[in-house]
């Protein structure tokens, strides 16, 4: 990055407090959060949300392959989003189990429907959930969130923080509204009328 997209220095601010985030944030394995970069460097955090957000945009002005993302409460450098293709191919050529549709199918219904219990999560998707829950908590997509307040206390499923650092998103408001996957009365009625097995005429006689 040249010396012209580093954000300015103030007299409360310097060169190497920026080249200081850039590091911390290189070598962190979770996302860092403001607050403690405020800590680390001695600076309010109001100065690092702004430091932040100017090398964000920085970057993305000087076309990198990579961003400074706020995702899951902190910040994070990842690929840009456009060279996902790429990426995915690198991470999925052989490199690590894909996961099922079940699992997915599973994990949509818990990000947008959460806290949500085993039962109900069965009754969604009219199978057993037991196997795909355990998948997800063991990769950390899951955890437990709470109890059920009815008989039995159910335990009670949401997302985790690794999912949202997963997808990129800084909270689950970031969702895309689930009414974008779900297709209208016009085509549901078109798909039924073309699924439907009508009886031969003589047996309507």
């Amino acid at each position: 990055m040249s010396d012209a997209s580093i954000p300015s220095a103030t007299p409360q601010v310097g060169a190497e407090s920026v080249r200081a985030i850039e590091a911390i944030v290189m070598v962190a394995v979770d996302p860092v959060p403001s607050d403690q970069l405020a800590q680390l460097l001695e600076l309010p955090v109001a100065v690092i949300e702004g430091l932040c957000g100017e090398l964000a945009d920085a970057y993305a002005e000087a076309g990198h392959g990579f961003e400074l993302a706020k995702v899951a409460g902190g910040w994070r450098f990842q690929s840009h989003p456009d060279l996902s293709p790429y990426v995915e191919r690198f991470l999925l050529d052989g490199q690590r189990a894909r996961m099922s549709s079940a699992a997915l199918e599973t994990l949509a219904i818990i990000a947008y429907k959460q806290p949500l219990s085993r039962a109900q999560i069965a009754s969604i998707r009219g199978v057993d959930p037991d196997g795909v829950l355990r998948t997800l908590h063991a990769r950390g997509y899951i955890g437990e969130v709470g109890r059920d307040t009815g008989p039995g206390q159910a335990i009670l499923y949401g997302t985790t923080p690794a999912f949202l650092e997963k997808l990129g998103l800084a909270s689950l408001a970031d969702l895309p509204p689930i009414a974008e996957f779900v297709p209208g009365a016009d085509v549901v009625e078109a798909l039924e009328h073309g699924l439907r097995i009508d009886p031969p005429a003589d047996a309507r006689a």
